[in-house]
């Protein structure tokens, strides 16, 4: 039970760390970290890797899939 209290908050968390990142996103690390990069939203604090999510969530919505022959 408690899991799912930790999940909820961190979906209104603003930064993230790779792992949590990834669980959040439903994704493996190494693709979470790849487009994190792509996305240039990472941010080095010596050893610590964070990614702004504001920035991740914006440059997903560039992937996103207008043509309706897909959808048939």
């Amino acid at each position: 039970m408690v899991k799912n209290k930790e999940k909820i908050s961190a979906k209104n968390k603003r930064f993230v760390r790779y792992s949590e990142g990834a669980e959040m996103y439903s994704m493996g690390i190494t693709k979470f970290q790849e487009l994190a990069k792509s996305a240039k939203a990472c941010y080095k604090l010596n050893q610590l890797v964070l990614v702004n999510l504001d920035i991740l969530d914006k440059y997903l919505e560039t992937f996103r899939i207008t043509d309706d022959s897909f959808y048939r």
